[in-house]
């Protein structure tokens, strides 16, 4: 039987997963790896850390009796990496990750060079310190010793691709990343990387995701257990394989994002940048991705149950938000665990609890959590709809997609027709799709997943749930337009 294995280089773990043709999971595994935060503003991890994990999660698939039949690989990643490597391949040092906002001093000085209009003109969005060109910079200005060791700057999924095959890749959907990336054409613009001082040579040529880049190498199969010659193709940002995978594969189907950071993703069929937003090309070639990305998703109730209800499963927690009304009596919680991203873009944004009192409990932190979570979602649909994107129903992605209280809410708050698809390994399964359609097992990234993927639950909005939420979400915008000043 032909299958088809899948990664995704996650900001907390690593899973890996297997498929048969017709998209259904054979197995999965996980294997997790720590975020290092040493400095306010830094948060990084060892690329190497990722590459132990994925050989242990791979050789765990590889033992599956139908692993033995693998045609294709496909790896998705987190956005924003910065892989320094050397000549021979060797990491020569941490990797700021997507939520490291260590180098706003070179956004300014990219700014400065190329022109604020020229540079979102050229990539269809403006610098930020999370993004990688500015990550390369700030190397370069306070490592210059480390800098002058670089042969290549990867991405996460592109240093997996290159650790199981040898071959120096770039996927298109990663390209966003950097303000050299030509958006409209999906290349890089040399004259823009020279003037900036940066050799052209430090990154890879740009492929389309589906397209097979190199096989598995001999070593690589050692590690992995993964059959020698195993094609694997360039595979693409995590959020924008997830999109495939939840199949948002047309023009206005959206994709809400529930793992560790939470947002949404409007499928366009044309260029259409606005400086709020993240603009992206979709790992479906032909179309971008509007994207709106907070820090603020599954992450901010993750931390909220280590912190105050560690004894609780997330199940638990659930049942505790569904016996508090909506609009949570009042309080309201501001996402912004790391700073945050669109569409108010402030790396010194923090959390805030608004309306704690004696009468205030547990249930109630849970369910403002939540609710907040769905109030950020609510602010990138506005903006979205505000830059002219036209948008249908959301299809929901990511381990937050399992909580029915949850994903209501998050009906609620946007009046939204939300779709579950039948799957919650929507990232790994829309790599799959990617690994098939290079090895031409799949006609088309589209019509494998309109084939493939079904829906599970639908949630409609209720009318009287969303009257409640009316005040609410004016609250939250009131209180970070209140508090910004505050947050330096």
């Amino acid at each position: 039987m032909d299958t088809l294995i899948a990664l995704d280089i996650g900001t907390s773990a690593v899973k890996a997963a297997l498929f048969d043709k017709d998209g259904s999971l054979l197995a999965s595994e996980s294997e997790p790896y720590p975020v290092d935060t040493p400095r306010p503003g830094w948060t990084q991890q060892h690329p190497d850390r990722w590459w132990h994990a994925a050989r242990l999660a791979l050789r765990r698939i590889a033992s599956h009796p139908l692993a033995a039949g693998a045609v294709g690989v496909g790896v998705a990643g987190q956005s924003w990496s910065a892989v320094f490597v050397d000549e021979a391949g060797r990491v020569l040092t941490d990797c700021p990750i997507w939520m490291d906002t260590r180098a706003a001093a070179e956004c300014a000085m990219i700014d400065d060079i190329l022109g604020r209009d020229r540079l979102f003109d050229l990539c269809g969005n403006p610098t930020q310190p999370s993004y990688t060109l500015p990550k390369i910079l700030w190397l370069r200005n306070h490592h210059p010793d480390i800098f002058g060791k670089v042969s290549r700057v990867l991405q996460s999924n592109s240093f997996i691709v290159y650790r199981l095959t040898g071959t120096l890749s770039q996927d298109e959907s990663q390209g966003y990343g950097l303000q050299c990336f030509d958006m409209r054409n999906g290349r890089w613009n040399e004259d823009a990387m020279r003037e900036l001082g940066i050799s052209p040579s430090l990154l890879p040529p740009v492929s389309p995701c589906g397209k097979v880049v190199g096989t598995v190498t001999r070593e690589a199969s050692a590690a992995t257990g993964l059959p020698i010659g195993v094609p694997v193709v360039a595979g693409g940002l995590d959020a924008a394989c997830g999109t495939l995978g939840a199949g948002v594969v047309r023009p206005g189907q959206t994709q809400e994002q529930g793992g560790q950071a939470g947002g949404m993703s409007v499928c366009l069929d044309r260029y259409a940048a606005d400086p709020r937003l993240i603009l992206s090309r979709h790992v479906v070639p032909g179309l971008w991705l509007l994207q709106g990305g907070s820090v603020g998703g599954g992450g901010a109730l993750r931390w909220l149950r280590e912190t105050i209800c560690p004894e609780l499963s997330f199940r638990e927690m659930d049942d505790l938000a569904e016996s508090i009304p909506p609009g949570c009596e009042g309080l309201t919680f501001l996402p912004y665990m790391a700073g945050e991203r669109s569409p108010i873009w402030n790396p010194r944004a923090t959390g805030v609890f608004y309306g704690l009192g004696y009468g205030k409990t547990r249930a109630h932190m849970i369910r403002a959590c939540m609710e907040g979570v769905a109030f950020s979602l609510r602010h990138n649909l506005e903006t979205a709809r505000e830059a002219g994107a036209d948008i249908g129903e959301l299809r929901a992605m990511g381990g937050a997609a399992n909580s029915r209280v949850w994903t209501q809410i998050k009906s609620d708050v946007t009046g939204r027709e939300i779709a579950v698809p039948g799957t919650d390994e929507a990232t790994v399964l829309g790599a799959a799709i990617l690994a098939g359609v290079g090895v031409g097992l799949f006609e088309s990234e589209a019509s494998a997943a309109e084939r493939i993927i079904k829906v599970r639950r639908r949630h409609h909005p209720d009318a009287s749930a969303a009257s409640a939420y009316g005040a609410s979400y004016s609250q939250y915008r009131e209180l970070y337009d209140r508090l910004r000043g505050m947050m330096i």
